[in-house]
């Protein structure tokens, strides 16, 4: 379950837990993934520090895909890994399998930029 005193990588596992979070949150990221997919680790380190280093104001969490598989399917996902980005609760950007991570942040700074223009 999310809580807001926890740290930004913290694993859903429920939808209650991402709904709450898209009402919440002006940005957040969900990293759909498996232990058994090895481009989801190797890509989790990248995006945890595109994250970090790029997007500071955006939440990101995990969503492992084999333990709780309700949640990739109420949201249409069928591949690893999987990313999706919101903003103020809308789904903006769907990057699944082969995912270019300089791609992936051009992308999301566009929008990024708009919500968090202090």
């Amino acid at each position: 379950m999310y809580n807001s005193n926890t740290i930004d990588f913290e694993t859903i596992t429920s939808k209650e837990s991402i709904d709450f979070l898209l009402k919440k949150e002006k940005g957040v990221l969900l990293y759909f993934y498996n232990d058994h997919c090895a481009p989801c680790h190797s890509l989790r380190p990248k995006i945890i520090h595109m994250q970090e280093t790029a997007f500071p104001k955006m939440k990101l969490f995990f969503i492992d895909t084999e333990r709780y598989p309700e949640i990739p399917a109420q949201h249409g996902i069928f591949s690893n890994p999987t990313i999706l980005a919101f903003f103020e609760g809308k789904e903006y950007i769907r990057v699944s399998k082969y995912v270019s991570e300089h791609q992936l942040k051009e992308n999301i700074s566009r929008l990024y930029d708009m919500v968090f223009d202090d």
